[in-house]
């Protein structure tokens, strides 16, 4: 694993909101906005942004937890500004913290974990749940 990563390190990922990502189950759709889980699955990506950097070509990170506290809308159509600030690094695993907002109205927080294993333990873990 790369060392370059402190904590307080940032970096910033931008999502515009589309009709994929707004609020819909297999009932049909709930609201017209950004839904709480396609927040979580772009705030991993921010958090990821970081373990593609620390990475080494022979592993991969998995992610280990995400918390998403959703305190106002995004529409479809309008950006989300995501900053990631690495919070904690130790070892082999690295947590964020997050916001998300658009302009300056927040939209969410949270933070999300990931750890980076070799390629070969995460096959042989996989490989496991099989059977």
């Amino acid at each position: 694993m790369l060392t370059h990563t402190h904590i307080g390190d940032t970096k910033t990922y931008l999502k515009q909101v589309t009709e994929a990502d707004v609020a819909a189950f297999d009932s049909g759709q709930v609201h017209p906005v950004y839904a709480t889980f396609a927040l979580a699955r772009d705030a991993e990506w921010a958090c990821r942004l970081f373990v593609l950097d620390l990475k080494d070509a022979d592993e991969e990170g998995i992610g280990t937890f995400v918390t998403v506290q959703h305190v106002s809308p995004a529409l479809v159509g309008q950006t989300v500004t995501f900053v990631a600030t690495v919070k904690e690094l130790k070892g082999n695993s690295i947590v964020c913290s997050y916001t998300a907002k658009v302009g300056n109205r927040l939209v969410a927080h949270g933070e999300q974990g990931q750890k980076i294993l070799k390629q070969e333990r995460l096959q042989q873990l996989f490989s496991s749940l099989k059977e």
